[in-house]
């Protein structure tokens, strides 16, 4: 099969969506897909450009035998919502405009957050009388609206409707939750055509190792419990109780807290660190993937918090299944839902309720003082992480679209 994948965040870029798409993509052409990835220039989340890349109308590389075309676009950081959908609005008018210039395909692929990628991927399947699969990684704009980014009752509608459009229009819906294909039920999709291919990790590159000593001691953490979030600083996260609860425990010599990534709430927690005087608390910048699992085989706990709002009951952070197959207990800071039943069922970590720094505190000493239990949850970790392997994810979701679009895999 022939796949055009349009997204807005590719390799070498490290969030969510970036990794998905290119553990996907890898996997398919392994198999003999032919996969060609419509982008921009590496820029998130600080609306800087990654080294060796430049904003130009077109550039063309293979990653790992993927077609990667990277399109310009208006480049800014992720906070602002006039100037993140200049953003979003620049690449799929330029996606659209480069679209002619691709090789043919079979199917045309578009990804959320944002959905503009998605309209893009929309208009050139509609051009080039291809279907057209949309897969849905958050239900925006309700995330921008519940985060308070978006207040606009217009803007708010006119989404809406767009949204809507797009999963009707779509031969096929790839939901990264149950949760999201019950809404769209609800809210009069057709069912049948919505497939759930839950996010996972790539097992090939988070594997266990021993703990990486001069890291440690280049953040100064060697010989202590060391408690990590390692993602996007953005609004949804309430990393503010992340603080709060470093400086509930700034007695505690023993206990020292790590917090890596970048994005829109970065500066903003600094600051904050700085009132605090945390001095349990480093920061460390954006890291290449690669060095992500090193880092994340630093922690004792990996906390994995969002803010405490119904709609991040329908998530599935990633960071689960990467913490998992590092066989890193996890540390969960989330409203009831998805992530809290996966979690309850696995026994691969603890809860706690979201944006409460005095509960998180305790369960931290809790769980330091528990060795027991921080072995049982690596051990359940190991029992079930082979079950989240990207690779059979992979092959799940272009085996659903093959189904939907009449096209055979061979």
């Amino acid at each position: 099969m022939k796949i055009l994948f349009v997204t807005d965040n590719f390799y070498p870029e490290t969030n969510a969506p970036a990794s998905r798409t290119l553990e996907h993509a890898r996997v398919w052409v392994e198999a003999g897909h032919a996969v060609t990835v419509l982008t921009t220039a590496p820029n998130f989340p600080e609306g800087k450009l990654f080294a060796g890349y430049r904003n130009r109308w077109w550039q063309r590389e293979s990653i790992e035998g993927i077609d990667v075309v990277r399109v310009k676009t208006y480049i800014t950081a992720n906070e602002g919502f006039v100037k993140r959908t200049l953003d979003y609005l620049s690449f799929m008018i330029a996606a659209v405009l480069a679209s002619p210039m691709l090789p043919r395909c079979d199917v045309v692929i578009g990804t959320s957050p944002q959905f503009f990628a998605a309209l893009g991927a929309r208009i050139i399947a509609k051009l080039r009388r291809r279907p057209f699969v949309f897969e849905l990684r958050d239900l925006w704009p309700a995330s921008i609206v519940e985060v308070g980014a978006l207040r606009s009752s217009l803007a708010i509608r006119m989404l809406e409707a767009l949204e809507l459009y797009l999963y009707r229009s779509a031969a096929a819906v790839i939901s990264v939750t149950h949760s999201f294909k019950r809404e769209l039920a609800e809210r009069g999709i057709d069912a049948d055509k919505i497939e759930v291919v839950q996010n996972g990790v790539d097992l090939a590159r988070f594997t266990p190792a021993p703990r990486d000593s001069q890291l440690g001691h280049e953040l100064g953490v060697n010989g202590r419990f060391v408690v990590g979030y390692l993602g996007t600083h953005g609004m949804a996260h309430g990393l503010h109780t992340v603080l709060e609860a470093a400086a509930l425990l700034k007695h505690r010599t023993d206990i020292a807290f790590i917090m890596v990534g970048a994005g829109a709430q970065k500066r903003a927690l600094e600051m904050r660190a700085e009132e605090l005087r945390l001095t349990n608390l480093t920061f460390v910048a954006r890291q290449p993937k690669e060095r992500m699992p090193a880092l994340l085989g630093l922690c004792d706990l990996c906390v994995v918090p969002l803010r405490n709002l119904a709609l991040f009951r329908s998530v599935l952070p990633s960071k689960i299944f990467e913490a998992m197959a590092m066989r890193t207990p996890i540390l969960a800071a989330l409203p009831p839902g998805e992530a809290t039943e996966l979690l309850e069922a696995l026994g691969t970590g603890e809860i706690v309720a979201p944006e409460e720094p005095v509960a998180l505190a305790d369960a931290i000493t809790r769980l330091a003082a528990d060795p027991a239990k921080l072995t049982r949850f690596r051990e359940n970790a190991a029992r079930v992480a082979d079950e989240f392997d990207r690779r059979h994810l992979a092959q799940k979701m272009i085996q659903a679209i093959a189904k939907r679009i009449g096209q055979p895999l061979s």
